[in-house]
């Protein structure tokens, strides 16, 4: 299954959003799809109400993620404004024991999952255990080295056809990671042994400041075909068509067929990290051009036309959002830093003389810190 259209040299289509599927446009209006329709046949506005709530708790953890680095409380930040569509969409199409291999942006995935307050802020502040238990909501940590999480996602999804379950893995991605060997690897593994894995790449147009037309001169989801992949390219700030993506991608992985692919069509608003300066490489013009495809704004207009989004709706998620802000910003304040020795803690299942020589000499290291500070208290009274 793929939406690709027949492309000639003589046309850059790696950013063209026309060339996509859909099932809600810009202004709000439920847009007919034969490939996708069938997919979301059971969404009633309350299931566009929930999607809405998740896209804008999503945003607020982001908001707070940036402020709270600003700051100072973090050492880094990741925002994923503009992307909430198909991080929301294609997670809650997954089923609870299915695997996930999210990247370090995939903040509304790792929420949809389950993932706790302070799980979104412990990583970037460097401490202990970086973040959540991946068994606990059954997605890997995000991955900072770009494009090794596919052949994580695909040697789990190999081991699933050894389990024989019907579990079924997804790996996320960027454009700029098409250009990895890793997410090539991946794909030519998972083709020849038919793996269940689906791959979710999310286009946002930037890498970090590389166009996308530097990755590719045509739709990244027209390589997908070339591994004998079946694969769509969708609106991503359409959060029903991600939904409806995603379902078609893991019911075809599900079913022995093998691996999907998905291309979603977004914008990162904001800087790649917060030690970005986007306004050195995008024009104002392109920004402000994807401000008017938002993807909360276009859910809401939606319910809107279904009398959907009344008052003590938004008041209720507006309380939400509140809420989950302040227990990221108070997960983050009152983190407490482990002693250094810590380090060596857990290294092992079992001690062994060398790591406890190893630790006997950091800890006179560190002492050796102690005992110049206090000469030097002694030497200036």
């Amino acid at each position: 299954m793929t939406t690709m259209h027949t492309l000639t040299p003589q046309t850059d289509l790696a950013t063209d959003i026309d060339d996509v599927a859909r099932l809600v446009n810009e202004d709000g209006e439920r847009v007919a799809d034969p490939e996708l329709e069938r997919w979301v046949a059971d969404v009633d506005a309350a299931a566009l109400q929930s999607l809405y709530r998740d896209m804008t708790l999503v945003r607020r953890i982001d908001t707070e993620g940036v402020a709270l680095q600003r700051q100072g409380q973090l050492g880094l930040w990741a925002p994923c404004q503009g992307q909430e569509a198909v991080q929301v969409g294609t997670a809650r199409a997954c089923r609870a024991d299915d695997f996930v291999f999210p990247s370090y942006r995939e903040i509304g995935v790792q929420h949809v999952r389950g993932a706790e307050p302070a799980d979104f802020v412990i990583a970037w502040r460097g401490e202990e255990h970086s973040t959540y238990n991946p068994y606990d909501i059954n997605t890997a940590t995000p991955q900072i080295i770009i494009g090794a999480q596919s052949l994580h996602a695909v040697g789990y999804a190999m081991g699933i056809q050894r389990d024989g379950t019907d579990q079924v893995a997804a790996a996320y991605f960027g454009d700029g990671a098409s250009s990895q060997g890793d997410v090539n690897e991946a794909m030519i593994f998972a083709s020849s042994f038919r793996s269940p894995v689906v791959f979710v790449c999310t286009n946002n147009q930037w890498a970090i400041s590389e166009p996308v037309t530097v990755q590719a001169k045509f739709p990244i989801a027209g390589r997908a075909p070339g591994f004998g992949i079946p694969s769509m390219r969708i609106d991503g700030n359409d959060v029903l068509a991600s939904l409806a993506a995603m379902r078609w991608a893991l019911d075809h992985a599900r079913s022995g067929k093998g691996p999907a692919f998905i291309e979603a069509v977004t914008y990162r608003m904001g800087p790649h990290t917060t030690s970005d300066d986007p306004t050195r490489y995008r024009h104002k013009e392109e920004v402000e051009r994807w401000k008017r495809r938002d993807p909360i704004a276009r859910i809401e207009a939606l319910l809107r036309t279904q009398n959907a989004f009344g008052e003590d709706f938004q008041t209720d998620v507006a309380a939400d959002a509140d809420r989950l802000g302040a227990a990221v910003r108070a997960a983050a304040l009152g983190a407490v830093s482990r002693e250094p020795i810590g380090v060596f803690d857990h290294v092992y299942e079992e001690p062994h003389t060398a790591l406890a020589e190893q630790r006997e000499h950091f800890a006179a290291y560190l002492a050796g810190f102690a005992t110049e500070a206090g000469t030097g208290a002694e030497a200036g009274r």
